[in-house]
């Protein structure tokens, strides 16, 4: 498999913990996203959107989205699963994925901030702008696990939850947000960076990391 990504990017962030956790192997190719190399006509005809990450499987077909890209690792590859088996609580873990990965990370990352910027924003603007996001988000998903078993987002073992956190709570402290007022989160933070699938999907740890 091929994983195009970017060191920084949160979402590509995400599928190298899950490849990881999978015990999978993929060739990291990446894209630095500050130069544009994700708008190179030859990797629009890979991710028509420009984004990443994209994932090529050994068949050479594509996938895009990182939420999408797990769940087809999940479902190829169910060991250990990333979704419980009951279905109710199934549904509460993409909810809380999908508020990170749909209303909390796009409205933040580098793509928006840039078109901020093109509009006059001034960037101690931008930078509030990101930082808010942030604090609304991830006080949503603060409150949707409160009651939830640890260590991790929901229960004893990482989930895709925590797959879509822990690269969203490195965002917010880039943008100087004050996480210890999430005592649950970071919680589930510790646990999954405890684990080497998450410690060596850092990053830092990524061979392109400036």
């Amino acid at each position: 498999m091929k994983l195009h990504g970017y060191f920084r990017s949160s979402a590509a962030y995400r599928v190298r913990i899950a490849l990881n956790l999978k015990g999978l192997g993929a060739e990291h190719l990446p894209h630095h996203l500050r130069k544009g190399e994700q708008c190179a006509p030859a990797y629009l005809a890979i991710n028509p959107q420009g984004l990443v990450p994209a994932l090529e499987n050994d068949a050479g077909a594509i996938l895009t989205q990182s939420v999408a890209i797990i769940e087809w690792l999940d479902e190829t590859h169910p060991n250990p699963p990333l979704l419980p088996n009951d279905s109710l609580r199934r549904a509460k873990v993409r909810a809380f994925a999908l508020a990170i990965a749909c209303d909390t990370h796009p409205v933040q990352n580098l793509k928006v901030l840039a078109r901020l910027r093109e509009l006059g924003m001034a960037e101690e603007k931008v930078q509030e702008w990101a930082a808010w996001v942030n604090r609304e988000g991830l006080s949503a998903c603060e409150t949707l696990v409160k009651d939830e078993p640890g260590p991790f987002c929901f229960g004893d073992a990482p989930t895709l939850a925590d797959l879509c956190l822990v690269p969203q709570l490195g965002n917010a402290r880039r943008f100087g947000v004050d996480v210890s007022t999430y005592p649950r989160l970071l919680a589930a933070e510790a646990a999954a960076r405890a684990l080497p699938a998450f410690a060596n999907a850092a990053p830092e740890k990524q061979p392109d990391a400036e």
